[in-house]
């Protein structure tokens, strides 16, 4: 998603949750678009090491497809949130189609939070998911980790500078991200971790 577009929804949507005020020193992960029967699982005992809990935005098709690595996420402590059913990109699909596809994934995804895919939706989309009582939530800080042109120390060293108490970061836990992925994680926890801070639930 480009700066303009965040910029954009961030005038927009004011009442979005693009951060968890906090003065203390917590940090809020998210991943996006699993569960993944193999890169979830690797995401869970990294997450152990660090004693570091999560939210899990969860694509209905993937839950389905992959319900034992879903149970796994909540038997863990982590909690998850609704990501549509197949991954819609808001601003291309009509508002009645995108509310079906996060309902259909709710029957599997049990949350009362959302994010949507790419960052990407449209002002009646939004109405329409705030009349059934869902929490939009964005993100402080983009990790890129999908980005396989990307430097691995450059997109590490952009995620701690961009990072602050209460900030919400985004990993994927997808097959896009998992080279990326593995380095980003593990560095990130490591550096955090040593300065102090713990990784909560939103």
């Amino acid at each position: 998603m480009s700066i303009f577009s965040v910029n954009l929804l961030h005038v927009l949507f004011p009442d979005f949750t693009w951060k968890i005020p906090t003065k203390m020193k917590k940090l809020f992960l998210t991943f996006d678009d699993g569960p993944h029967p193999v890169i979830t699982s690797k995401v869970l005992n990294i997450l152990d090491e660090y004693n570091a809990k999560a939210t899990f935005f969860c694509v209905g098709e993937n839950v389905k497809e992959h319900p034992e690595i879903y149970k796994e996420i909540l038997l863990n402590g982590h909690q998850t949130g609704n990501h549509t059913y197949n991954h819609l990109k808001g601003w291309n699909t009509a508002t009645k189609s995108y509310i079906e596809s996060i309902q259909r994934c709710k029957q599997l995804v049990n949350s009362d939070l959302f994010r949507p895919p790419h960052g990407r939706i449209t002002y009646k989309q939004v109405k329409a998911l705030k009349k059934e009582g869902y929490r939009i939530i964005m993100w402080s800080v983009l990790t890129k980790d999908y980005n396989k042109t990307g430097n691995k120390d450059r997109l590490l060293k952009r995620a701690i500078r961009k990072t602050r108490s209460g900030s919400i970061i985004v990993f994927h836990d997808s097959e896009k991200a998992e080279e990326n992925l593995f380095y980003l994680l593990p560095n990130f926890l490591d550096h955090f971790t040593g300065k102090g801070y713990s990784f909560e639930l939103i």
